[in-house]
């Protein structure tokens, strides 16, 4: 028979902490972006990684806030160890691939196309993987459409996050970047639950897995952390949060040492070419 399913079990409170958790995932996250953008090539994959993990935490912390508020009428709900972990470092290492090529190629045409893709598709498996993990007494069914409308949204809010990020326009631009990856990571969910169809057997409790308090609590607690330990870093570089212009890259830096070569490269020739004028001047004197 089908179950009845609610998504809102604790009201609003778990719909408005998944998208603030969302929003301080990718508000931390766009800005380490931004500031890898800024910086010179030695500093930049040191930014990015941090942003890929900041991003892919928030959206994982956000899932799984949500997924506390979530109830099927007629069955409990267990959790695999494993594969809820395994969604984890699925939205982290695809997020990375998407901000990578975003950091390093710009956010403009084909790069963000192919980054905001790629970060969209993290934040979909990552949903869906974690919906996997799901043991129950009875089975999941999707509607193709819906989900298929959950992943457009997701490469879409995701792509215009990385455009933004790359603006480079201050604190309040990245603001309004999280805010969109907030919008991108939240609306995905719940597009996505409106897809799902729970059928329950109604013979069982499920024999696996681990039930929501017991495994999702403690489980939030490390990417919380990290979390707050990102927004140190945030907080206390001063060039990020006040937006104002980077020093420019080592390599491309102005300098005596950079343009010295420049100065005597036109000096060394004309004096090459004036020794054999004089060995030439002097040589019929000595004859």
């Amino acid at each position: 028979m089908q179950g009845t399913v609610d998504g809102f079990s604790y009201g609003l409170v778990t719909p408005v902490v998944a998208f603030l958790m969302a929003c301080l995932g990718g508000a931390l996250g766009l800005r380490c972006t931004t500031r890898a953008i800024r910086m010179s090539r030695s500093w930049r994959p040191g930014w990015l990684a941090l942003g890929a993990a900041t991003i892919g935490s928030g959206i994982w912390t956000m899932h799984f806030v949500a997924m506390t508020g979530f109830t099927i009428e007629g069955t409990p709900i267990h959790y695999d160890r494993l594969i809820t972990f395994a969604s984890l470092a699925v939205a982290i290492v695809m997020v990375g691939i998407g901000v990578f090529i975003v950091g390093y190629k710009g956010a403009s045409g084909t790069a963000l196309f192919t980054g905001g893709t790629i970060t969209g598709l993290g934040i979909a498996s990552m949903h869906y993987l974690g919906m996997a993990g799901m043991s129950l007494d009875g089975y999941l069914k999707y509607d193709g459409l819906t989900v298929a409308a959950s992943v457009a949204i997701a490469m879409a809010a995701a792509s215009a996050a990385l455009w933004a990020a790359g603006q480079v326009r201050g604190f309040l631009w990245s603001v309004g970047a999280s805010a969109v990856m907030g919008l991108a990571v939240t609306g995905m969910h719940y597009t996505g639950m409106a897809a799902l169809e729970v059928h329950v057997h109604g013979t069982a409790e499920p024999a696996t897995g681990e039930p929501a308090a017991a495994l999702l609590g403690p489980m939030m607690i490390g990417p919380l952390a990290f979390l707050v330990l990102a927004g140190v870093v945030v907080v206390f570089d001063p060039l990020m949060v006040a937006g104002g212009p980077a020093a420019p890259p080592v390599e491309h830096k102005p300098g005596v040492p950079a343009h010295s070569p420049a100065h005597h490269s036109p000096a060394r020739p004309r004096l090459r070419a004036r020794g054999p004028v004089e060995h030439r001047s002097r040589t019929p004197q000595r004859r």
